[in-house]
C-alpha cells in the first residue's frame, strides 16, 4: 500500500492517508487501498478500534 500506511497495536488500527506532500489529496489508488485498509482492520477479530489519519499538516485535501 503506497498511498495508505496501516499498522496495529493491540485493540486498535491505524490507518493513515500517507501523500503529505499533495495534503493527502485523493487519488486513483487511494480509495482502493483504503478499503483495503479498513477491510483488513475489520476482518481481524483482535482489532476494536480503528483511527483515520493523514500524514503531515492536513487530514485530506
Amino acid at each position: 500500500m503506497s498511498t495508505i500506511l496501516y499498522e496495529t497495536t493491540g485493540r486498535i488500527a491505524r490507518i493513515t492517508l500517507n501523500r503529505p506532500e499533495v495534503l493527502n489529496a485523493i487519488n486513483d489508488d487511494l480509495p482502493g487501498e483504503l478499503a483495503a485498509a479498513v477491510a483488513e482492520a475489520d476482518a481481524d477479530p483482535e482489532v476494536h478500534v480503528m483511527i483515520l489519519s493523514g500524514a503531515g499538516e492536513a487530514f485530506c485535501a
